[in-house]
């Protein structure tokens, strides 16, 4: 069904209104931001920054994303027809896409993202995208980091009532007339040189930190749901 409808939107041209809809949707839902200045801060003083989000929680960035217009941030898509409509959508939504995944183009993406990095600075990176497992830091978040110099910035998205998709991430879509809080983490400075029990205990690190802090938001929502 996602497929069929990711062609004929393109094929009749109805991305327009697909993004519409969108914007629609979020003026119904209230966000919360904290720590969203801080970051806007460092990135006018020149700084950069890798936001890490979980795969579950994207659908909240299409409608916040407006608030980093200045900063254009990047984003991997996927190079699937799917993904087609959603870089689409994103680029309408203030992003710049990269296609490519972990499992399609995902070493030409990497490449791609970190030579952006050099020249602008801002991206975003879904950590356990596009097919999971749920709630598992992949590499490509560290060798990014690693590569490019630039910080992880944890962003933790939490709703207190949302529809859940019984999907592989049970994606979280927030209802109409609730709240969701976006919070910004403290930056995570990788080091350039990592052999291979150094790179995993790193990755381990930060995805204990992604947890750590969405499970606190989750708690302090009242989300009784789970992400991992």
């Amino acid at each position: 069904m996602i497929k069929t409808l990711s062609r004929f939107a393109i094929r009749f041209g109805l991305l327009p209104l697909a993004a519409g809809l969108l914007r629609l949707y979020f003026f119904f839902i209230r966000v919360q931001a904290e720590g969203e200045e801080d970051l806007k801060d460092r990135l006018r003083r020149g700084e950069r920054a890798i936001a890490a989000i979980w795969h579950q929680r994207i659908l909240v960035c299409l409608g916040y994303a407006r608030r980093f217009g200045e900063f254009k941030p990047s984003v991997m898509i996927s190079r699937s027809r799917d993904g087609e409509l959603i870089a689409a959508i994103y680029r309408r939504l203030h992003f710049r896409p990269v296609r490519g995944s972990s499992s399609r183009g995902g070493r030409e993406a990497l490449t791609m993202l970190i030579a952006d990095l050099a020249e602008h600075p801002f991206a975003v990176h879904v950590v356990d995208g596009p097919q999971g497992p749920r709630g598992v830091v992949k590499g490509g978040l560290v060798s990014l980091a690693q590569l490019s110099g630039a910080p992880i910035v944890p962003v933790s998205i939490s709703v207190n009532r949302a529809w859940v998709l019984k999907s592989w991430d049970r994606f979280l879509i927030p209802k109409p007339f609730s709240t969701v809080l976006v919070r910004w983490g403290e930056p995570i400075r990788v080091p350039a040189t990592l052999d291979g029990d150094a790179f995993e205990a790193t990755r381990r690190a930060v995805e204990g930190r992604l947890r750590e802090a969405q499970e606190r938001d989750d708690r302090a929502m009242g989300w009784k749901g789970s992400l991992f």
